[in-house]
C-alpha cells in the first residue's frame, strides 16, 4: 500500500498522459477533465461478490426478458404487474422498436448496474444503466499502471485479475454477430466518454468508426475502407444516444447517426450492442417493479434489494413523499449522471413547498428514496486519509450467458458533505479488487 500511495501522483499523471479523461458540457462549451484516481483500493472478499454475482446475474436477465415482452407480447401489462401508462409514458420507450427482435433476444448485452452498500453491510440497488453505460476502461488501465507501480502487491495477494473485460466484451460482440467485423461506433473526439471508445477498440480489436466510416447498401451496414474493399459489419457497439442514431428513424437534423442503420438492424443484417429502447427499462420509475420483474419472469426472490423507493405517480406514495420530503432523496426519471438528483434535507421551508407543487403537478417525473447511509471509503487528501461516501458500477454482460466482470467502477465524492459520486460531479474514481478466496 506505501508503494502505491507514493506513486498517487504519478500514476494521475500518466492517466492525464494516456488521455484518461472525460468531457463535460455546460454552458453551451465543452470542457475536459481528469477523472481523479486514489490509490487505496476497494476490497470485496469473494463470499460477498459471489453473493452480487448470483443477484446481479438475476436482475439483468429480468430486465432483458422485460425488454423483449415490452416490445413485444406486452403480458407483463396485460396481467397488471405494471400500469400500462407508465411504461409507454416513459421518455425511453421508442415505439419504432415495436416487433423487433434483436440476435439472441438479447437487448441489454452491457449493463451498468450502481449499488451502494449501506452501514448495515447489505448491498442496495440504486438505478440501472441500459443504454450506453460506461466507466470500465477506467478501472482497466488505473489497474495496469498500478501493477506496474507496485507488482509485489498484486503477487502477496489474492487479486482476481480484472484484464478479462476485454475478452468477455469480444466474446458478447462475437456471440450476435450476424456476419461480419465487430465496429465500436463513436461520435467522435469531443463525446464525452471518447477516451474508452478507443481504448475498448483497440483492446477488442474492432474498428473504432466515426458515423461518416458507415453505410448502408441492399439493406446491409458497410465499414467503408479508405484503401481495399468495403466491409460488411456484423456488430455495432454503439455510443451514440439513441435519438441521434439514425436520422431516417429518429431524429431527423442528427450529423452523428447513420441513416438506414434501423432497417438493418430490423432486417436481422446487424446486431447493435446495446439494443436502441433500452431507456424504457432503466427509466428511474421502472426501478421500482424491477424485483416484481424478477418474480414475473424468473419465479424468483430478488436477491438484491431496491432502495426504499416510491412513486409520485401512485396517490399513497405520493402523500407519503409530501409530507416526509424533509427526509427524503428526490430523482427526476429521466436524468442521469447526478443530475436532477435532489435532497429534501438540504431545503429550506420554501423550496420544499415549491418541490411539493413540482411533484403534485407531474407526478409520473420523479421517484422519491429514503437516503440510504452508505459506507464511507478511505481516500488520500493532502497527507492524509479522510472518508469519503462511495458507490460501485458493476459491469454485467450478456452474450450466449450473462457474466459479471469481477472488478468494477468504484466512484467517490471529494466533497465530504455529498452522497453525489458521478464524474460530472466532481468525483474521482478507485480500483475495485475482487479477492479469489
Amino acid at each position: 500500500m506505501k508503494n502505491l500511495l507514493e506513486h498517487k501522483d504519478g500514476i494521475n499523471r500518466l492517466l492525464e498522459r494516456y488521455g484518461v479523461k472525460f468531457g463535460i458540457y455546460k454552458n453551451g462549451e465543452f470542457h475536459e477533465q481528469l477523472f481523479p484516481f486514489d490509490p487505496v483500493p476497494r476490497v470485496i472478499p469473494a463470499e460477498e461478490f459471489e453473493y452480487l454475482n448470483r443477484g446481479l446475474v438475476q436482475r439483468v436477465d429480468a430486465l432483458n426478458l422485460f425488454l423483449a415482452d415490452i416490445y413485444g407480447d406486452k403480458k407483463i401489462v396485460a396481467d397488471k404487474i405494471i400500469p400500462e401508462d407508465f411504461i409507454f409514458s416513459s421518455k425511453g420507450y421508442l415505439p419504432q422498436c415495436e416487433g423487433i427482435t434483436p440476435p439472441k433476444k438479447i437487448y441489454s448485452h452491457i449493463s451498468g448496474i450502481d449499488l451502494v452498500q449501506g452501514k448495515d453491510k447489505n448491498w442496495y440497488i440504486l438505478e440501472d444503466n441500459l443504454r450506453i453505460p460506461s466507466g470500465a476502461s477506467y478501472p482497466l488501465i488505473a489497474r495496469d499502471l498500478t501493477r506496474q507501480a507496485a507488482p509485489r502487491t498484486f503477487m502477496e495477494n489474492d487479486v482476481v485479475d480484472n484484464r478479462n473485460y476485454a475478452q468477455m466484451l469480444k466474446g458478447v460482440m462475437d456471440a450476435v454477430n450476424t456476419g461480419g467485423i465487430n465496429v465500436i461506433l463513436t461520435p467522435g473526439r469531443y463525446n464525452a466518454a471518447f477516451f474508452e471508445h478507443s481504448y475498448l477498440a483497440e483492446l477488442t480489436g474492432s474498428i473504432l468508426a466515426m458515423p461518416q466510416d458507415l453505410y448502408v447498401e441492399g439493406n446491409k451496414l458497410y465499414y467503408r475502407q479508405y484503401e481495399g474493399k468495403p466491409m460488411q459489419v456484423g456488430t455495432v457497439y454503439r455510443r451514440i444516444s439513441d435519438e441521434y442514431l439514425d436520422p431516417m428513424c429518429f431524429v431527423p437534423e442528427s450529423l452523428i447517426g447513420v441513416p438506414g442503420i434501423m432497417d438493418v438492424y430490423r432486417a436481422g443484417n446487424v446486431a447493435l450492442v446495446n439494443a436502441p429502447g433500452n431507456g424504457v427499462a432503466d427509466d428511474k420509475g421502472i426501478y421500482y417493479f424491477v424485483p416484481h420483474m424478477i418474480k414475473y419472469y424468473l419465479g424468483e426472490e430478488p436477491i438484491l434489494k431496491n432502495a426504499p423507493t416510491y412513486l409520485a405517480f401512485y396517490e399513497e406514495d405520493r402523500k407519503l413523499i409530501l409530507d416526509h420530503l424533509e427526509r427524503l432523496v428526490v430523482k427526476d426519471v429521466s436524468e442521469a449522471g447526478g443530475y436532477g438528483v435532489v435532497f429534501g434535507k438540504d431545503m429550506t421551508a420554501e423550496e420544499l413547498e415549491k418541490w411539493r407543487t413540482i411533484i403534485k403537478n407531474e407526478p409520473r417525473r420523479f421517484i422519491a428514496q429514503e437516503v440510504i447511509d452508505f459506507i464511507d471509503l478511505d481516500i488520500v487528501e493532502g497527507d492524509q486519509m479522510v472518508p469519503r461516501k462511495a458507490d460501485l458500477r458493476a459491469f454485467v454482460l450478456s452474450g450466449d450467458t450473462t457474466k459479471v466482470w469481477p472488478s468494477g467502477l468504484t466512484r467517490f465524492s471529494r466533497n465530504p458533505d455529498s452522497f453525489v459520486v458521478n464524474s460530472s460531479q466532481g468525483g474521482g474514481f478507485k480500483d475495485t479488487r475482487v479477492l479469489s478466496r
